[in-house]
């Protein structure tokens, strides 16, 4: 019987696994360990900035390929902060977070993917940035504001 239930567990756990990819079809990958239905979707342009009620928030690669997102400040509650950048440029990209004592880095996608960076953040300012080489010095950055 205890054969039986470790069995069991394993095939849960294989199932579980398996379900934790995209449903879009895109070669993205997440370093977050859950999801989040609640977002708010960033705007087009570059001066205004996103919102969200809950932690979740999304944001976009400049389309074009200049190097630089579509929204330049992002705000959340404190609390876990989970980013999704979408890629539609054709140059890989990322999405990452620092200050504060933070620094972690969401996986590079290419066009067409997604990036995704959770971390926990106090109240204050924090940086949201491309990791990939020369990006973030070429401007691809913002401010967070996490209340």
């Amino acid at each position: 019987m205890n054969r039986t239930a470790l069995l069991a567990s394993v095939a849960v756990l294989a199932l579980v696994a398996a379900g934790c990819g995209s449903s879009k079809k895109s070669s993205s990958s997440s370093s977050s360990s859950s999801t989040s239905s609640t977002s708010a979707a960033a705007p087009s342009s570059t001066s205004s900035s996103a919102k969200a009620a809950g932690a979740a928030l999304k944001l976009s690669a400049d389309p074009s390929g200049q190097l630089k997102f579509t929204t330049s400040s992002l705000s959340a509650k404190a609390g876990k902060v989970t980013i999704t950048m979408s890629n539609p440029a054709s140059i890989q990209h990322a999405i990452a977070v620092e200050g504060g004592g933070v620094d972690k880095r969401g996986p590079t996608a290419g066009q067409g993917g997604t990036s995704t960076v959770t971390v926990s953040l106090k109240p204050g300012t924090y940086t949201f940035y491309c990791p990939v080489d020369g990006h973030k010095a070429a401007g691809m950055k913002g401010t967070l504001t996490v209340k």
